[in-house]
């Protein structure tokens, strides 16, 4: 079936990634009762197709399937492993503009933009690839007398991987890879408002070489699907991408089952421009850190805090920059893409509305964009107050808080003053400052002069109610093992 949109037309040129159905133990199989969700394309509201929605049991009988063929994946030689997951890094990119082109219909996003995803999906499969050879027996230097001790990194067993809509092929490969490379058999479940590029993926992954029952992808609602998955004692690792209530949620409920938690959750990153940053090099890349992925990111800059002596060019430079961002379908390559969703939108109403009542200044933007019903306007917000819930929410779309600050200590005290700590962006040049401030900000990640600092080899994650554990290099893969100690007497 080829997937075509009333918006901008096409068709993919391997019509077989186009799946509606669920993936469990090496079959496509669809719901005993029927059940579907409709799947719209963000742009135009043009319903894309109607994916299977299994119930309970059924999501139950993909834990069945991943535990049974644990034992045969964990077994495999690690260079085994290594060579299926470099078929499918190998498929990927074979495959790369039909994913692509998918991902901008079910997601939004531009095309561009879709494209860097899969390149970014693939390197994860890449990385784990190599990373899966490399977990060794480590001696012990023993301090008992005619003992010998080892420690040995073992695959946990079946691992939970739920998945966000907002980069609906990388969060998947970033969890699987790394579980699959450990050893561990995997149950899926993408997010319901985009289930097309996880199911391409599993297709890929099936095409590969993935022994059928070891890579299982559940689509249905998330109570039928993952509560059972947090009460079932077969499932030892549960890995989440979404917001800190549901992470919340998900603790509660895998709390009686004792199961190791990888959780990615929100984010509300502070950008701090100092007074010796370069201004023009500040501006290009906090646009770039509010605006990518039309703000609909974790990583996206919440809070925008200037030095005063630079504060009034910034915020000039910012809107005039914010001002000439396209806004537009994914097709025809834009800055900025639709909203997922309603409920996105009047969230971008609401943190303006509310920053404008309490004494912000609207420099552009502001409202919906004509385009359509799913489409915000890039809005800076100047002279934003902290008690504004801009600066306490993490706003999720195109709309930049920024405020003045008068000292290092001061701004640092804002930068913290939060839950949440995934990352934060410094500008300055100057490099006791730099070390300073990346030392007292209560983040997971911080970047300095720049905005791209994500990729395979680093572990990405956060603090405080961030999340727990971290994602990609080798950090990613020992979330998915167990760590078991053996000492010998050879006497």
């Amino acid at each position: 079936m080829a997937l075509q949109n009333k918006c901008a037309g096409f068709v993919v040129s391997d019509s077989s990634l186009l799946r509606f159905e669920a993936f469990v133990d090496g079959r496509w199989v669809k719901a005993q009762s029927g059940q579907t969700i409709s799947i719209f394309n963000p742009a135009n509201g043009a319903c894309l197709g109607d994916v299977t929605s299994l119930s309970d049991d059924e999501s139950t009988t993909a834990v069945d399937a991943a535990y049974m063929a644990f034992a045969l994946w964990s077994s495999l030689l690690p260079q085994e492993r290594s060579a299926i997951l470099r078929n499918w890094h190998d498929l990927m990119l074979e495959h790369k503009e039909d994913l692509a082109l998918i991902m901008v219909h079910e997601q939004g996003k531009p095309i561009s933009e879709a494209r860097g995803e899969i390149d970014y999906a693939a390197s994860f499969v890449e990385f784990y690839a190599e990373e899966t050879k490399r977990p060794n027996i480590e001696s012990v230097t023993s301090h008992l007398r005619d003992a010998e001790m080892e420690v040995w990194a073992e695959p946990a067993g079946v691992a939970a991987l739920i998945m966000p809509w907002n980069f609906p092929s990388a969060m998947l490969t970033r969890k699987a890879a790394a579980a699959l490379a450990a050893g561990c058999t995997i149950v899926a479940h993408p997010s319901s408002e985009t289930p097309f590029s996880a199911l391409a993926l599993c297709e890929l992954a099936n095409r590969a070489g993935v022994p059928a029952g070891v890579f299982n992808v559940v689509t249905g609602q998330p109570t039928n699907v993952v509560e059972p998955w947090t009460k079932d004692t077969r499932v030892r690792v549960l890995s989440f991408t979404g917001s800190t209530e549901i992470g919340q949620l998900l603790y509660r409920q895998c709390a009686p089952t004792i199961k190791k938690l990888v959780m990615e959750l929100g984010g509300h990153a502070p950008v701090i421009i100092f007074g010796d940053a370069d201004l023009d090099t500040a501006v290009a890349e906090t646009i770039k850190a509010k605006f990518a992925t039309s703000g609909q990111d974790c990583l996206a800059a919440n809070r925008i805090y200037v030095a005063r002596e630079i504060y009034f060019e910034f915020c000039k430079k910012f809107t005039e920059a914010a001002q000439s961002l396209t806004v537009g379908f994914g097709m025809d390559d834009p800055d900025i893409g639709p909203l997922i969703n309603e409920r996105a939108i009047e969230k971008q109403k609401k943190h303006v509305a509310d920053a404008s009542v309490r004494g912000a200044r609207l420099t552009c933007g502001g409202k919906q964009h004509p385009l359509g019903s799913l489409f915000f306007e890039p809005t800076v917000l100047a002279d934003v107050p902290d008690d504004a819930l801009i600066m306490h929410e993490e706003t999720f779309g195109p709309v930049a808080a920024i405020s003045a600050f008068e000292s290092e200590e001061a701004v640092v005290a804002k930068a913290n003053a939060s839950e949440c700590g995934l990352i934060a962006y410094i500008h300055s040049n100057d490099p006791r400052r730099i070390y300073r401030v990346s030392r007292a900000l209560q983040y997971g990640m911080v970047a300095v002069n720049r905005t791209k600092v994500t990729g395979a080899p680093v572990p990405f994650g956060g603090m405080k109610q961030s999340g727990l554990g971290r994602e990609g290099a080798r950090q990613g893969m020992e979330e998915f093992m167990e760590i078991k100690y053996i000492c010998r007497d050879w006497a």
